[in-house]
């Protein structure tokens, strides 16, 4: 007959496998490295918190910056390095210099090869080629053919930057950054717009030194920034209208006022982002690079 002392289980009610407080299993390791003993008991944190701690101070620090141009598409994170070492990167106007630099993606300006990078995924800005007899708006009273109707539900709250005549075709950027379009348009920025114009008749000779003095218009003075000849042929001509204003329908008043009337108008550029060979009516999205060159151009 077994015999117990008070408050002490008899060998023989003991639940089978129970253990009593403070003891350890057969198993249980004793040392580092000896049977039973695992890496992760070892690595694992002191406090259970201590693990999501770090993390949280790494992603007020930022992300890493490879990681950032690699998901922009710019180059894979090996690359990144390579061109880190070869001082091709900067952040904030400074030359990278060391690995593993932290950045926040909404606030830093990040350039390669000097070239400004546009982080941001929740804002975009398209190039549209405008057909001629499309009226730059999003919607008409009158069922006419509108740039809203070219877009469609492209993306939410997409608006035109500044307009381009119903008769003018060409290069129109439409974007739902609201202080990117306001900026673009606002003539205070004198971001240049460059036109292909089909004109009657011949060039006078020094008629780009004119327009470049400046011109009298019905509404104010005119100047453009440059202006060459591009092609004569049979009594019309092709010029090339590099200004900043926008006023309505600037270009044609203000090559008809000096006896060039215009038959046929192009735009081909706005900024640094060219129409190139994309076909009437087509829209394509504009790269990364290409946005943050505008934001540059602007202050933003």
């Amino acid at each position: 007959m077994n015999t117990a002392r008070p408050g002490q289980l008899p060998d023989d009610t003991r639940p089978e496998g129970a253990m009593l407080e403070g003891a350890m299993p057969d198993d249980a390791p004793t040392t580092r490295g000896g049977e039973g003993w695992s890496e992760d008991m070892e690595l694992a944190p002191a406090h259970p918190g201590d693990r999501d701690d770090a993390a949280d101070e790494d992603e007020r620090q930022g992300e890493r910056l490879q990681k950032v141009l690699a998901r922009a598409g710019v180059a894979s994170r090996r690359v990144v390095e390579d061109m880190i070492d070869q001082g091709r990167i900067s952040v904030n106007g400074r030359t990278v210099d060391v690995q593993g630099m932290r950045v926040d993606p909404l606030r830093d300006h990040i350039a390669v090869d000097g070239a400004r990078i546009e982080l941001r995924d929740d804002r975009v800005t398209y190039a549209l080629n405008k057909p001629a007899g499309v009226i730059t708006a999003m919607s008409d009273d009158h069922a006419r053919a509108t740039v809203g109707d070219m877009i469609g539900d492209l993306a939410p709250g997409l608006v035109h930057v500044g307009r381009l005549d119903q008769d003018t075709e060409g290069l129109l950027l439409v974007t739902n950054d609201g202080e990117l379009a306001h900026r673009l348009a606002h003539p205070s920025y004198e971001v240049q717009k460059t036109y292909l114009a089909q004109v009657s008749g011949s060039v006078p000779r020094h008629l780009g030194k004119r327009l470049r003095a400046g011109v009298e218009l019905d509404d104010g003075p005119v100047a453009v920034d440059s202006f060459r000849v591009v092609d004569t042929h049979a009594g019309q001509s092709v010029v090339e209208v590099v200004l900043h204003e926008g006023r309505k329908r600037i270009v044609r008043r203000l090559l008809d006022h000096v006896g060039l009337p215009v038959s046929r108008l192009t735009r081909t550029a706005v900024g640094p982002v060219k129409l190139e060979r994309m076909r009437v009516g087509s829209i394509r999205r504009l790269t990364r690079q290409e946005v943050g060159a505008l934001k540059e151009l602007v202050g933003l």
